[in-house]
């Protein structure tokens, strides 16, 4: 059975003054920086409950790193002849827990997973929630058209197809390249 892709509706928001605070824009250098610092942290020497820069069973486990990654998850954007594309990878969501809007100029993806797992054995209970959202946001170039934005939404990969202007389709220029 083939499931067919849902078209999400893209929210279209009038121009605001950002709010101050709001989502900080994905910074993957300082981001190496802070894991570099821990790193130089994490060898200072210590006598023994800290020989390794941290107190005694304080462990990084690795799902803690993880979940950062999973809360911001990647995106592919590319450009094609008539369209920009932007699609993200989100296992485990719906169309119901993703929203596509586009705000200021703008396109904002914010999307919410909320799981809960309940198991009643004769020697045991488990009772386990996982939740998370995300929010990323892309400045819309110029020459699309906002009004032809259209999203949607199968198999766990979110698509936004942002059309371009018939003007913006057409303003290419090749420019030739001449020995020097």
């Amino acid at each position: 059975m083939v499931e067919a892709a849902t078209k999400l509706p893209v929210k279209v928001e009038k121009k605001t003054a950002p709010a101050m605070g709001a989502m900080a824009p994905w910074a993957p250098f300082e981001t190496l920086r802070r894991e570099i610092d821990r790193l130089f942290d994490s060898v200072g020497g210590a006598s023994w409950p800290f020989a390794l820069g941290r107190p005694a069973f304080q462990f990084d486990l690795p799902w803690q790193r993880e979940a950062n990654w999973a809360l911001n998850p990647a995106v592919d954007i590319s450009e094609k002849d008539k369209e920009f594309e932007i699609s993200a990878e989100l296992p485990g969501l719906s169309e119901k827990d993703v929203e596509v809007k586009l705000s200021n100029g703008n396109l904002v993806i914010k999307g919410e997973k909320k799981e809960e797992k309940e198991e009643r054995e004769k020697d045991y209970y488990l009772s386990e929630r996982r939740f998370g959202s995300f929010v990323r946001s892309f400045p819309v170039p110029q020459g699309v058209d906002a009004s032809k934005i259209e999203a949607t939404f199968a198999k766990g990969l979110l698509t936004i197809k942002l059309p371009k202007t018939a003007e913006a389709q057409k303003s290419e220029t090749k420019i030739t390249v001449k020995a020097a």
